[in-house]
């Protein structure tokens, strides 16, 4: 859940009058004219080239660099992190993008990241967008800071975050 920046990168193309850089360097003015066009054309070339991967480069979807735009009413996992307390209890945690219609925020179903209403998360009732597995029962924490998965005596809680 949050707020998506709109980026945009802007390229400029500078260009030079070159009659007034001739004229002020004779040795310049040598150069140029003992040039050929093909040499001239692949200058342009690579110049049109490294302008079109700047460009290429410097456009990110949403604002994200390096990341592709996720599609309209679904989530992605962008990151995932593991590891153990002192109590030997595993801890996971993970950024997710979501792309969810009006109305829905980014939420939980069947232990997978997925766009909810958004009144479920506003008013924490956690276990009405179904986010345990099936043959496991959801329990709202104490403090309505997230939920609990539980089956037989293995229990799952999740703390919300933002």
């Amino acid at each position: 859940m949050g707020i998506w920046n709109n980026d945009e990168k802007h390229t400029e193309i500078i260009v030079f009058d070159w009659n007034k850089i001739l004229e002020k360097s004779p040795r310049m003015r040598f150069c140029a004219k003992s040039m050929l066009l093909s040499h001239w054309l692949f200058l342009v070339y690579v110049l049109m080239v490294c302008c079109k991967l700047l460009s290429a480069t410097s456009h990110h979807p949403r604002g994200h660099t390096g990341q592709h735009q996720v599609k309209q009413g679904t989530c992605e996992v962008v990151a995932v992190h593991r590891c153990c307390n002192k109590n030997r209890i595993e801890e996971r945690s993970q950024t997710v993008k979501c792309s969810c219609f009006p109305g829905q925020v980014a939420g939980t179903t069947r232990a997978q990241p997925s766009c909810v209403e958004a009144s479920i998360v506003l008013q924490k009732w956690w276990c009405h967008m179904n986010p345990c597995l099936d043959g496991e029962d959801c329990k709202v924490l104490p403090d309505y800071s997230g939920w609990s998965c539980s089956s037989g005596n293995k229990v799952k809680t999740t703390k919300v975050t933002r």
